[in-house]
């Protein structure tokens, strides 16, 4: 394939999967054992980097007016019944250090793990029956909404979220810095929903959550690949123009695909579930678990 159309497909790839509850990071992984890319290759390390940066960074611009409404209500909130900790800005501070410490801890387990179909499979599945099971039992409280007496959701937006949830949320999001083909969407989403949130909600506070959880994974990543050295002979001094070009156009690619399926992302799962995304992993997960065992 050609390197540029090659780069606009996985920039899409990218952009579809960051954000939805399937694992980008296991949809790169099987398109690049599909396209034959070499995942010891120092450039196309630092592209999958470069691509999911691209991505990241359509949140801070499709949340922009929510993210000035809580700049501009800190800390007391809108409704003037929140404080220094229970603010969402705060809470979603809270959930990432909750995460972000023990996945620094476990690196060099992350590491071992990222390469392993076995383990992408496994987690694709096993993910798939939980997303599905959680969302059917939230199911009837969704359908009757917040009027509804004695309903299993009780958090309808991020306004309302306490400090345990975004606590709960942080350690569950660790599961998928260790187990690639988790998701990190789909972790938080369903622990919001066991959490009693609803899933607009869950929604909404794994895309904040996903703002300072991932800047602060691929600018580390970024800076290791780009850190010359004989171990890693990239660099930015050692790409010439094709190359920089093929990252100009997975970024762009990725930046715009993901800001529409977020678009997407929200709008559906207003009006319907999870359901579809759960089958989906399950079908996917499946079918990586029976290629990699042909593969020994």
């Amino acid at each position: 394939m050609n390197d540029y159309l090659l780069s606009v497909v996985l920039g899409i790839i990218e952009g579809l999967t960051e954000f939805l509850p399937v694992s980008s990071t296991a949809h790169l992984r099987i398109a690049e054992a599909l396209f034959h890319i070499s995942l010891s290759d120092g450039y196309w390390k630092m592209y999958t980097i470069v691509i999911q940066l691209g991505a990241i960074l359509c949140l801070p611009v499709y949340f922009r007016q929510r993210i000035a409404k809580f700049l501009s209500t800190f800390p007391r909130g809108e409704r003037g019944d929140r404080n220094i900790l229970t603010h969402p800005l705060s809470l979603t501070l809270i959930a990432f250090v909750t995460t972000a410490i023990p996945a620094f801890l476990l690196t060099k387990v992350i590491g071992k793990h990222l390469e392993n179909l076995h383990i992408m499979g496994a987690a694709l599945l096993i993910g798939g029956i939980v997303m599905w099971i959680v969302d059917a039992i939230n199911a009837p409280s969704e359908a009757a909404g917040p009027a509804a007496p004695k309903s299993r959701i009780h958090t309808w937006n991020m306004e309302e979220m306490s400090l345990g949830q975004a606590l709960w949320i942080g350690a569950c999001q660790i599961l998928s810095a260790v187990f690639p083909g988790t998701s990190r969407s789909m972790a938080t989403i369903a622990a919001g929903q066991l959490a009693g949130m609803s899933r607009a909600s869950a929604l909404e506070f794994s895309f904040f959550l996903s703002i300072p959880t991932m800047v602060a994974a691929t600018g580390y990543d970024l800076l290791k690949s780009l850190r010359h050295s004989a171990a890693n002979p990239i660099g930015t001094g050692n790409i010439d123009a094709h190359g920089w070009a093929l990252l100009a156009i997975g970024f762009v690619v990725s930046f715009l695909v993901a800001y529409m399926s977020v678009a997407w992302f929200m709008a559906w799962v207003r009006k319907h579930g999870f359901a579809p995304f759960a089958v989906y992993r399950i079908i996917v997960g499946a079918l990586v678990l029976f290629f990699a065992s042909r593969l020994g």
